[in-house]
């Protein structure tokens, strides 16, 4: 279809490439059989007509290939309808013009069009998970749904690239198409994923269920008895639940990767704690290896000392069993996940095999085992075992110390949540009912050990009595045995004698023993595939950089090979120190630590309110999640109070490391949310309350331009603002044709992130309009939020205004009484050098250059605008144009700004008047050394002129320079004068070095001085005598600026004042570091812009920097409490 003549085509024809979503349009050729349809292919292209397709599923593909859309059915599916607009793809049938000169377009395909399914003969897309993906999303590949540019903005407004493409698009509609029905075959015929038994239960289980079920439980019971074993047993269940509420309330808010403990804490609370908790939690994971194979090692140990088989000493053999050990569980980890699991099943089938083995051996009695202690179940034994017999110093919380680390493997499946084939659903199911299931577990053993074995007995066949005695007091006496002499000690059985009691139980003894085996080595089986997930996870976020190695992950499970080895060698080093009695409450506090900001992490996503924050298991609350947070902390006191100490300190160590790097990377951690919120809710509050002049503090609005383009005005005003009030860079983007959006957009983005990175605290807020003045007027209105707004405006002196058009003085001097109506203060910044140095480019670049000489080759690129006030955004303080390496040193579009590409070791093509206006621009960002700053409060603003020196001086940059303060008065009262203006800075609590009081402000000015002042407004001056009354007036409405001969003589005193007190600033202050002055003011409508232009450049010239302040006379300072 053509075009109207001048337009330019909305989408290109079929032989000139294509918009990005170009339809291919198919013509017919006749009747259209069903075995002579169209087919589009695969890859966007269009088959031939007449091609038989080789299914009948080739042939029902539509008619058209819809090029850079996929929608969720994938590709070919049938596109009916495209407008010429771009927002319908039309059939295509046969086109009939009829004799009025329109088009009758006829379907061929009659009404199939109105059956086809919504959402694919449109470019604007329908809902889609895949437009919802992350980037590296492991379930599916990320789409982009079309932006708004693309759907509401001109079709001819994006430049195309020879494809037809726009420029910068790189992928086809074939190519995303192969990507992801590769990615899709991968993961059918790759990743090995676990369902909710195999991944989580299983492991929770053989976690928990650890070597302290077999050889520590029956000691627990001899020493706090039945009834408050199941009180420890229920504290740490009821940790444990809570913790693991939390964990399935975070699993379930949201897809959940690789990373178990470190990514469900990092994406909650953001990087600082998770950081910190992901590195000591994989080192917690590592040494527990250690612990649970010396655990192992001991007991084979116990075992060939019993048939004298020792193959060196104990020590030695432990370290000897050990590393053998170690070595085989990492070749079964090495060996893939889908090997491990099937080891942990059949450890579970052992560890089940044991557990039942003791519970039968209970109900058979044996009177061989009697001498030993155990009677089957008996009331009486029970009675005397349900309360505790401390001994040893031993107490209730030692032993809840001993007891709690058996309950710490409920991370067990949440580890490897990147290898779940659904982790929202696995983590909750199989957590908590590993938690209920071996909380069951352990109370059946407590109840079951207390109601069979009596605490002592010496194993002695003679050690009889009889029932009938009358002075029988315990269970043994009643049961036909006297015990009575372990009292005094050296009983080598019993709950409190003998840890291998479950042993003796049991109905085959050996399987226990299979069963302590079992348990210590899934536990260590467990912990070394846990360490390198997490430590991989970690890694891949790049939060400490040196780590960054340990990322890369092999296979079709992209397992952390190196990771594993890193985590057997931390094993291995601990395995052959042997003496971890030290280090395993270490282990265990940071277990509890890392529950304890798992519960916290739902506490305070629950508090932050964000709407991002939608778990799907509902059986939470925010205060229990608190108070389970509060109970590991408690518990890790318990346990051990200096290896919690540690604990907190090593994790206070790393959050402020990781807080000092801070790390590029933004998760929408509830931090934030909850930053939003008290940000928000403390705004609300502000507004409720009314100012006060004790709280007052310089808000400033500062017309940088773009943030770098004025350096030294931005250091200065960080300088007092930085940490006491609100500072917002102001930059008027004017422009003469439709303004650029998207582009102001994305530089509000980059500039914000500019400042952030300097270190300057403050806003970056951009605005289109048709002038200066209007902008201006737009930020002294609309910006800030309730009373988070600017009071003062702060600007850059025009220095180069009598070399520009006189409209330019005209709007900046009705910009300083604009905000004088709008009740602001006042600030404007003089340097002599001046401060706008944006047509240089990267002066950074150029100042740190010459510094270092010697440091080799390289780039400068220096941007000089060869346009000056007339180019188009001369009003809008245009930024240093940041030209990449891909870049050519040429006239870049739509500016006149030339790009001189220059080496290092040559001379800088910068005017000697370009290399001063650098060094100046630097100067307050560094250190001032000894001096002064001048502070001459002329006139009475309401104290703005004292308070900004003040703020200003307390820094450290400027506390080397101390207030000297001018003020005006009389030759006859000049002490008078001094003690009061003395007396009321003590009163607001200022200190100053001296105070002047100058009494010859009045006196007239040098002649030569008042001579310049004539010469300069001499082209400005109406000159109404030499002209006609009516001439004048209708000059002087054309040029307001213009000064009267009236205004000249009625302000003479005025303006010989100015001229005077540039010569006492020269005379008093020549050597100051900086002067704060009264700024003059003007009144509106009488004095011109002209002649105010000229009292502003009197008053500041040729003197060091200055800043010309004049508050809006409310008060800023008191002296009442």
């Amino acid at each position: 279809m053509s075009s109207p003549s001048g337009q330019k085509p909305a989408l290109k024809t079929a032989g000139s490439g294509q918009s990005r979503f170009q339809v291919t349009e198919v013509t017919e050729l006749g009747a259209v059989t069903s075995g002579e349809r169209t087919s589009g292919g695969t890859d966007g292209t269009t088959g031939t007509t007449g091609s038989k397709g080789s299914a009948g599923g080739e042939e029902s593909k539509g008619r058209f290939s819809v090029v850079k859309f996929l929608d969720s059915g994938g590709i070919g599916t049938d596109a009916s309808d495209v407008a010429q607009n771009g927002d319908t793809v039309r059939s295509t049938g046969s086109h009939r013009s009829s004799a009025s000169g329109h088009t009758n377009i006829s379907d061929t395909h009659s009404n199939t069009y109105y059956m086809r399914t919504f959402g694919h003969n449109t470019i604007d897309a329908v809902p889609n998970i895949d437009f919802y993906r992350q980037t590296e999303a492991p379930l599916g590949d990320k789409l982009i749904r079309p932006t708004l540019s693309e759907l509401h903005d001109e079709l001819d407004k994006e430049p195309l690239d020879e494809d037809g493409f726009p420029i910068g698009e790189e992928s086809t509609l074939a190519e995303e198409a192969a990507a992801k029905e590769g990615t899709k075959e991968q993961a059918k015929g790759g990743t090995i994923k676990f369902g909710w038994v195999k991944g989580v239960l299983i492991r929770c289980m053989l976690n928990i269920w650890g070597v302290m079920l077999f050889i520590r439980m029956s000691w627990i019971v001899g020493q706090a008895g039945i009834g408050l074993t199941c009180v420890i047993i229920l504290m740490a269940t009821v940790v444990t639940t809570i913790t693991g509420l939390s964990t399935s309330a975070i699993a379930t808010n949201g897809f959940v990767r690789g990373g178990g403990a470190y990514y469900l804490i990092s994406r909650s609370l953001g990087p600082e704690f998770g950081g910190s908790i992901g590195l000591i939690f994989a080192f917690a994971n590592a040494v527990a290896v250690a612990m649970y194979v010396v655990g192992f090692a001991e007991t084979v140990v116990e075992m060939l000392n019993d048939v004298d088989a020792l193959m060196t000493d104990e020590l030695n053999d432990v370290r000897i069993v050990g590393t053998l050990t170690v070595i085989l569980l990492l070749g079964i980890s090495v060996a893939g996940m889908e090997w491990e699991a099937k080891a942990q099943i059949v450890l579970l089938v052992i560890l089940l095999a044991a557990i039942f083995n003791y519970f039968i051996g209970t109900v058979i009695t044996m009177e061989s085992k009697e001498p030993k202690g155990f009677f089957g179940y008996k009331a009486a034994i029970m009675m005397e075992n349900m309360g505790p017999d401390f001994r040893d110093g031993e107490t209730f919380f030692s032993m809840f110390a001993i007891f709690f680390p058996a309950a710490t493997g409920i991370l067990a499946g949440a580890n490897i949540s990147g290898d779940l084939t659904d982790p929202q659903s696995a983590i909750p199911k199989g957590t908590l009912l590993a938690i209920l299931i071996t909380g069951i577990t352990y109370v059946a053993v407590t109840v079951s050990t207390g109601s069979c074995i009596l605490r002592d007995a010496t194993g002695d066949h003679n050690d009889t009595s009889s029932v009938s005695d009358l002075n029988c007091t315990d269970a043994a006496c009643t049961l036909g045995y006297d015990f009575s002499i372990c009292k005094e000690g050296g009983c080598k059985f019993g709950l409190m004698n003998d840890f291998q009691v479950m042993s003796l139980v049991s109905g085959f003894g050996p399987l226990i023993t299979a069963g302590i085996f079992s348990a210590t080595l899934s536990s260590a089986l467990a912990s070394l595939v846990s360490a390198p997930k997490v430590f991989q996870a970690l890694c891949k976020d790049n939060i400490y950089p040196g780590l960054h190695v340990f990322a890369k992950g092999y296979g079709k499970n992209n397992e952390p090979l190196r990771g594993y080895v890193l985590t057997f060698c931390i094993g291995l080093a601990f395995i052959l120190i042997a003496e971890l009695n030290v280090i395993a409450p270490i282990i265990s506090n940071f277990f509890l630590a890392s529950y304890a900001l798992i519960n916290f992490s739902v506490f305070h996503a629950s508090l932050a309110n964000s709407p991002g924050w939608r778990p799907s298991f509902k059986y939470f609350n925010k205060w229990v999640s608190l108070a389970g947070a509060v109970l590991c902390c408690a518990v890790m006191f318990v346990v051990n109070w200096w290896a919690a100490l540690m604990t907190n300190i090593i994790v206070l160590a790393l959050y402020v490391y990781v807080s000092y790097k801070k790390p590029d990377v933004n998760w929408g951690s509830s931090t934030q949310a909850l930053i939003y919120n008290h940000a928000l809710t403390h705004c609300l509050l502000l507004t409720g309350v009314e100012d006060h002049v004790k709280n007052f503090r310089p808000q400033c609005l500062v017309m940088t331009g773009y943030p770098n383009a004025r350096p030294a005005l931005l250091h200065l005003v960080n300088a007092f603002t930085k940490n006491v009030g609100l500072m917002v860079c102001g930059h008027v983007r004017t422009v003469s044709r439709r303004p650029n959006f998207k582009e102001m957009s994305l530089d509000h983005a980059r500039y914000q992130r500019w400042l952030l990175k300097n270190r300057i605290k403050a806003f970056y807020t951009p605005v289109f309009a048709e002038d200066l003045r209007h902008g201006a007027q737009y930020l002294l209105q609309a910006t800030g939020l309730g009373r988070l707004k600017p009071n003062t405006l702060v600007m850059g002196f025009k220095n180069n205004w009598s070399d520009g058009e006189m409209k330019d003085v005209e709007m900046y001097i009705n910009i300083i009484h604009d905000a004088f109506d709008l009740q602001h203060g006042v600030v404007i910044i003089r340097l002599q050098e001046g401060l706008d140095i944006s047509h240089i480019q990267d002066p950074d670049e150029l100042l740190s250059s010459h510094e270092k000489k010697d440091a080799g080759m390289k780039d400068v690129v220096v941007s000089v605008n060869m346009l000056g006030k007339d180019s188009e955004d001369s009003n809008s303080f245009p930024p240093s144009l940041i030209t990449s390496a891909q870049n050519s040193p040429l006239i870049l579009r739509g500016s006149a700004v030339l790009q001189l590409l220059i080496f290092k070791n040559q001379n800088y093509p910068l005017s000697l008047t370009d290399q001063r206006l650098l060094e100046a621009s630097q100067q307050f960002k560094k250190k001032q050394c000894k001096g002064t700053v001048d502070v001459w409060w002329l006139f009475d603003d309401g104290g703005l002129a004292l308070l900004i020196p003040y703020l200003l001086t307390e820094k450290k940059k400027w506390k080397d320079c101390k207030i000297r303060l001018f003020i005006g008065g009389k030759i006859n009262r000049i002490d008078h004068d001094r003690r009061a203006m003395a007396a009321l800075l003590s009163k607001f609590r200022i200190d100053f070095s001296a105070i002047y009081v100058l009494g010859d402000i009045n006196t007239k000015p040098k002649k030569h001085n008042v001579l310049s002042f004539e010469e300069m407004i001499e082209p400005y001056k109406l000159k109404e005598d030499d002209m006609e009354q009516e001439a004048a007036e209708r000059l002087k409405a054309e040029e307001p600026w213009r000064i009267s001969d009236n205004e000249l003589e009625l302000y003479r005193a005025k303006t010989n004042r100015q001229i005077r007190l540039n010569e006492l600033l020269k005379e008093h202050s020549n050597s100051a570091k900086l002067i704060v002055m009264s700024m003059p003011l003007a009144r509106k409508g009488t004095v011109s812009s002209a002649l105010y232009m000229c009292w502003l450049e009197t008053l500041s010239k040729d003197l060091p920097p200055i800043l010309l302040v004049r508050g809006n006379h409310q008060s800023v300072l008191t002296f009442y409490s």
